[in-house]
């Protein structure tokens, strides 16, 4: 015993010189400020990152080891509480280095990255497999007291419950450390996949070295293609980045096949070019990992073990879902193509239609078609007048309020940030950080994050939430036009920001998004069907020359080819899922290539589209664990997503108050604290059915044979 205790006492002390050491330390400092605190930008540095992780590690673990070891019967508030009124620090710090790592990326940074990953993993480990809180925390599971607990503690119980028994608490030590060894594997594993494909994305570009290199190229491609070759300082005319905001505006419009040919080549070859950034071995082991992971921890495949805690549950309900919508899709774009071809034909074209073809053809059956050319939108498209709509969406749906702010501090110029309230009672709820632009060190795409979460734990504390987009900054002084798509982007990502603004829970772990991965996406889906309701529109779709909203003709056009291209969208995201599920339903090692191209073929994916996201450069699944095993969470919340959309046009339309309030009540402000399928059953009185969905795309609706 004096041993053990000499020992505490040695590392007591230890920690707290090393907390002496840190005191100037920016990152360890708690948020000040107004709003209950925010993040102090202007004072953070990469080299402060390892020693406040460390240290705030250390902390966390100390709490942990407190709550553990209380000698007094587990309690609600001795355990449950007092874990989520811990690692204040390392939630904080953790914060911050995420945003650092999607947003301000440098070598300097990575090298952090590549050393602390694994350490985060150890670190998770040894608090998942901690048998002394285990134990206390399985008491108050099975205990009868629990049951006179409010239906959100008795919630809260079950997450950490199963949270921990899900990564392995039950195993015995040895397989234990088996599982944390393995996890420290994938964490090295999922840096070195991420930062392979910023470098690729970030390293390699298409040169536009003539004036006939920019044919068929909108004017505001052309002026950001110059912005960019100028901002990499390269001795071309104009560049076109490695990412998809600026190869899919090119292959769109880009008269010159060859270069399209180039730029397509580029894209989908990221992660796959047998260089120093080549993904295949590293997604092969990461593959080989999970499958001895999931084998650990009982389940037959890692897709099982993923789906452990989905709404799905069975991967086999992901697949027949997935191939029920496959079919009719890919029927689809048999017929689209049939049409694309005919003007390559009549053009004396003498080719059949490649994937590098097919954005720029799509194009010009839509504008044959239905006499609507993006280009003819895009003027009313501004970024800013977008982002005014998605706020006056919000306060017509759920009474938000957005006021810009000057006086936190933020991460790049870029950014800014409002100020949100509940317009009615003039209670501030949380705050929007919006970051839109595309740039060097910034990984490519669009997220929500979460800063902080809301809860009431200790008085109210406001949400901090973002919105990161890759949106082309092209010349300044000019206002920012979109494509539809990528509005349609902008409010997609907005529905997550609103998730989170709007939660209203007691405890942090159950706040905003922190759902079922495959119930996640449904609330920002959603919200993309406000942008083309004539308020919207009609309000905020402005010509930036005329401030002129769209003439009446075109949103009409508009809404005729709202389901153009569906097809092609629908077939480019299910073969990714597909692949994704199979992947992780397979056991024994693969080879990338043989098996995306036999997977395909089974599948006779059309030989004019690609995979959304091919194997080597898939992040959504290689750089977390998040959605390996999960793509399929689009289409699973789409079909929720289309059946609470019919909910509004069923009722008295969009901005329908008794729907807008049931939504609120039941899905954007109850986070994690009732089971999703009752919230949804609750919301909409009964579960979602998935023909709404092939009403929405325009599909045929298979029925099964009997």
């Amino acid at each position: 015993m004096k041993k053990l205790m000499s020992i505490f006492i040695m590392g007591t002390t230890f920690f707290a010189a090393t907390a002496q050491n840190n005191a100037d330390n920016p990152l360890l400092k708690p948020w000040t400020g107004p709003y209950g605190g925010v993040p102090a930008f202007n004072e953070y540095k990469v080299s402060d990152f390892k020693p406040a992780i460390e240290f705030a590690i250390q902390e966390k673990l100390n709490e942990v080891d407190a709550i553990a070891n209380n000698p007094k019967a587990p309690t609600f508030d001795n355990t449950i509480v007092a874990l989520e009124l811990s690692g204040k620090t390392i939630t904080r710090i953790s914060t911050v280095y995420g945003i650092y790592r999607s947003n301000l990326s440098t070598p300097e940074f990575n090298a952090i990255d590549r050393e602390m990953s694994p350490k985060f993993s150890a670190f998770t480990d040894k608090i998942n497999q901690n048998k002394k809180l285990f134990a206390r925390i399985e008491t108050l599971y099975n205990a009868k007291e629990s049951k006179k607990l409010t239906s959100e503690q008795q919630r809260l119980i079950w997450l950490y419950y199963t949270n921990l028994v899900r990564q392995g608490a039950k195993l015995n030590d040895e397989d234990k450390a088996k599982v944390s060894k393995i996890n420290q594997e994938l964490a090295t594993l999922f840096t070195r996949f991420s930062q392979n494909l910023l470098a690729e994305e970030h390293n390699q570009y298409l040169a536009l070295k003539t004036e006939s290199d920019f044919d068929g190229l909108p004017q505001e491609v052309k002026n950001a293609a110059i912005a960019e070759a100028k901002d990499r300082k390269l001795d071309v005319m104009g560049c076109i980045a490695n990412t998809r905001s600026s190869i899919e505006p090119f292959l769109t419009f880009s008269t010159r096949r060859d270069l399209r040919e180039k730029a397509f080549d580029i894209f989908v070859k990221r992660g796959d070019n047998g260089n120093a950034n080549d993904n295949n071995s590293t997604l092969v082991t990461i593959l080989e990992l999970r499958t001895q992971k999931a084998k650990l921890l009982g389940y037959p495949t890692f897709a099982n073990w993923s789906l452990s805690n989905k709404m799905a549950k069975d991967p086999q309900k992901t697949l027949d879902l997935m191939m029920s919508v496959w079919e009719p899709a890919v029927e689809k774009v048999h017929q689209d193509v049939a049409e694309m071809q005919k003007i390559v034909d009549a053009e004396g074209g003498k080719f059949k239609i490649q994937p590098w073809d097919y954005r720029y053809y799509a194009e010009k059956v839509r504008k044959a078609k239905y006499d609507l050319d993006q280009n003819e939108v895009k003027p009313y498209l501004q970024l800013e007048n977008l982002r005014e709509g998605m706020f006056w969406v919000a306060g017509e749906l759920f009474n938000l309020s957005f006021k810009q702010i000057t006086n936190v501090p933020v991460y790049h110029p870029d950014v800014r940030v409002w100020e949100v309230s509940n317009k009615v009672t003039g209670k501030v709820v949380g705050l929007w950080y919006f970051d839109p632009y595309a740039r060097t060190g910034k990984r490519s795409g669009a997220w929500m994050n979460a800063y902080r979460d809301q809860q009431k734990l200790g008085g109210d504390v406001l949400t901090i939430v973002s919105n990161n987009c890759n949106f082309i900054k092209g010349t300044a002084n000019e206002p920012v036009l979109i494509s539809w798509t990528d509005a349609t982007t902008l409010f997609h990502e907005f529905g997550h920001a609103l998730h989170g603004l709007c939660s209203n829970v007691t405890y942090p772990s159950l706040a905003g998004t922190s759902v079922a991965r495959d119930y996640v996406e449904f609330p920002s889906q959603l919200l993309e069907h406000w942008l083309s309701t004539p308020e919207v529109l009609n309000k905020f779709a402005l010509h930036y020359k005329t401030n002129q909203p769209l003439p009446q003709s075109l949103v009409e056009r508009i809404k005729k080819a709202a389901n153009f291209n569906e097809g092609f969208s629908t077939v480019e995201t299910i073969s990714s899922s597909l692949i994704d599920m199979k992947l992780h339903l397979t056991t024994t090692p693969i080879d990338p290539h043989k098996f995306e191209k036999e997977t395909l073929d089974a599948l006779h994916m059309p030989s004019e589209i690609v995979m959304r996201h091919r194997i080597p450069q898939f992040g959504h699944i290689f750089s977390s664990d998040g959605y390996a095993a999960g793509y399929y969470s689009y289409l699973w919340a789409d079909v929720i997503n289309a059946d609470a959309w019919e909910a509004f046009t069923e009722g008295k339309g969009p901005y329908d108050k008794a729907v807008a309030k049931r939504l609120y009540d039941n899905v954007f402000s109850v986070g994690n604290t009732i089971d999703q399928e009752k919230a949804y059953e609750n919301f909409r009185g009964r579960a979602p059915k998935s023909d709404a969905l092939m009403r929405a795309r325009d599909f045929p609706i298979v029925t099964k044979k009997k």
